[in-house]
């Protein structure tokens, strides 16, 4: 996709770590598969398109569920290439840095598919002189949300 690179393996950050999803609990098992970065992205902004699976029982028993921060609670349901995803966003902020979350979950194959467009980074005031950051998040945001209306799911 025009303005933006493919990762395999994701990149771990102070609040956005390379787990395969990025609402992983720490003991959780799975597969970061792909990534799409968009151009310009660096230490005080980056924002992505990040593609895992799990194919642990527990991931797919849970694979839907929505985490009690959400919004909306208890998600909606969204198709990605004609497959019923949930849908949901959530957000995570400590010691200066942030990360935004619009999050995509469904069960296909025995596997639990974790679709995340991720927008995370450092306050640009904290750093000395305070640094100017690559791209707005809400136009990030829409880059990512463009790319992922591009995704094809295979069997």
């Amino acid at each position: 996709m025009a303005g933006m690179q493919p990762r395999t393996g994701f990149q771990n950050d102070y609040l956005a770590a390379d787990a395969w999803k990025a609402d992983a609990a720490p003991d959780s098992r799975g597969t970061p598969l792909f990534a799409l970065v968009l151009d310009g992205s660096n230490e005080v902004t980056t924002a992505e398109l990040r593609i895992g699976n799990s194919d642990t029982t527990t991931a797919v028993a849970g694979c839907v569920e929505v985490p009690d921060h959400a919004q909306p609670p208890g998600g909606d349901t969204v198709e990605v290439d004609g497959v019923p995803f949930r849908h949901f966003v959530f957000s995570d902020a400590a010691m200066s840095h942030y990360m935004e979350v619009e999050a995509y979950r469904a069960v296909r194959g025995d596997r639990c598919l974790a679709i995340d467009l991720l927008v995370a980074g450092t306050r640009p005031e904290v750093y000395d002189p305070p640094r100017q950051p690559p791209f707005d998040n809400a136009a990030a945001r829409a880059k990512l949300r463009s790319a992922l209306g591009a995704i094809r799911l295979r069997d």
